[in-house]
């Protein structure tokens, strides 16, 4: 544990954001979630707007510097391939 006064304020500061990045993870991970339940039903309209909240989510996580752009726009392919499938 630390000892300096500073040291101690940023551990708090750490876990405070630690906490507040495991929600937004977790708000992203149910609503990929959501999607794929949703094209398992075939629920084709519902899922395109299950997508764009996803998609809405995802790129928030990547402006909050939670995840890494790349590993953003792998996910949002992958569901809007998905989705795209229904439709044919």
């Amino acid at each position: 544990m630390a000892n300096i006064k500073s040291a101690k304020k940023r551990v708090d500061i750490n876990n405070k954001k630690r906490a507040l990045n495991q929600s937004a993870k977790s708000e992203v991970r149910s609503e990929i979630k959501h999607v794929d339940k949703l094209v398992e039903a075939k629920d084709a309209e519902q899922a395109k707007a299950a997508l764009l909240t996803a998609t809405k989510k995802i790129d928030k996580a990547v402006q909050k510097g939670i995840m890494h752009k790349n590993t953003a726009n792998r996910q949002k392919s992958r569901l809007s391939k998905k989705v795209n499938n229904l439709g044919a």
